[in-house]
């Protein structure tokens, strides 16, 4: 808590939103909790407000981040269609990194619900290591198992070239869906 004094919710929250604006790498929960002396709850609580007035943040498994628009380059983005089982998501997602691609959400259709996705922001070899040590910690089901392994991947990379090579990859793996 700065200064030891309490402040309220609206001042944490200012901090908090410029905090994650400052930093180049994502801010777990808890160290925001603690370094406000609140819970991670209220923290949760406090970045679900920031979102709903309009804060460009982003919840990833590496923690929350500020989505800052990129002025220095214009990235090419595109989307990827992917089959594979739980055993080979860490072998597609370090393809696409190996090959310089930042793999924003996943994302499935769903019967019901429709468009189901989670923010990803994987972009090294770490990431996919945390991320697939998430996934076994929690013992989580990845999105795909809701469509038989069928899912989505918004990219982004440096220039359209290098995201048609991390597709040729993810193709001679087997993963890729063409449509």
């Amino acid at each position: 808590m700065p200064n030891g004094k309490k402040i309220n919710g609206e001042e944490r929250r200012k901090r908090i939103a410029d905090l994650l604006r400052e930093e180049s790498e994502p801010q777990k929960g808890g160290a925001l909790a603690e370094k406000h002396g609140v819970s991670r709850q209220v923290i949760v609580q406090d970045i679900s407000l920031l979102k709903a007035a309009n804060y460009p943040i982003i919840a990833t498994p590496q923690g929350y981040i500020y989505n800052r628009p990129r002025a220095d380059m214009e990235k090419a983005t595109g989307v990827i269609a992917c089959r594979h089982s739980k055993a080979e998501m860490a072998e597609e997602l370090n393809i696409l990194v190996d090959h310089g691609v930042l793999v924003k959400n996943v994302t499935v259709e769903h019967a019901a619900y429709g468009e189901l996705s989670g923010q990803l922001m994987i972009k090294s070899r770490k990431d996919v290591e945390r991320f697939e040590q998430l996934m076994n910690e929690q013992e989580a089901s990845l999105l795909a198992d809701l469509t038989d392994g069928l899912h989505l991947h918004t990219v982004e990379a440096d220039d359209g070239q290098t995201i048609e090579e991390a597709k040729q990859a993810l193709k001679t793996k087997g993963f890729l869906v063409e449509h």
